[in-house]
């Protein structure tokens, strides 16, 4: 039996798109992967994310920020940016991790109340979809 991949995924403040993938992809194929989520300057959870998770019943509440430099020196098989500004400055300290770009857009980036919820709605769906074909392949 092969062990489970190591994956990080990274954004810039580790609020919302890659907090949401990191429990999507633990949750839908947490057999396959141990996956943590990262950025590139540590915030907060946004509460946004945890509402649209727990929709799907993901609990992100013990879930926090974590700085991208609580990893360094460690062995990752595949580092994903989910944000150009992550890409752009990714550190490079993750040697042979597969890196795999994909920018998804910023959810906070849509009005407020009910507009922003549905931002990170569509925003979580399609972190789901293009998830489980990475998981699939």
């Amino acid at each position: 039996m092969n062990p489970k991949k190591r994956v990080l995924i990274l954004c810039t403040a580790n609020s919302a798109r890659s907090q949401m993938a990191e429990g999507l992809l633990r949750h839908d194929a947490g057999d396959k992967f141990d996956v943590e989520s990262a950025g590139t300057r540590a915030s907060i959870v946004r509460p946004e994310a945890i509402a649209v998770m727990a929709e799907i019943g993901i609990d992100l509440t013990t879930h926090r920020s974590k700085s991208v430099a609580e990893f360094d020196g460690q062995h990752f098989d595949y580092v994903f940016t989910v944000c150009d500004n992550a890409r752009e400055n990714c550190p490079v300290f993750f040697g042979t991790a597969e890196r795999i770009h994909h920018g998804f857009e910023d959810p906070l980036s849509t009005g407020t109340g009910e507009e922003r919820l549905a931002s990170f709605r569509r925003i979580r769906d399609e972190l789901r979809a293009y998830f489980a074909a990475f998981a699939a392949r």
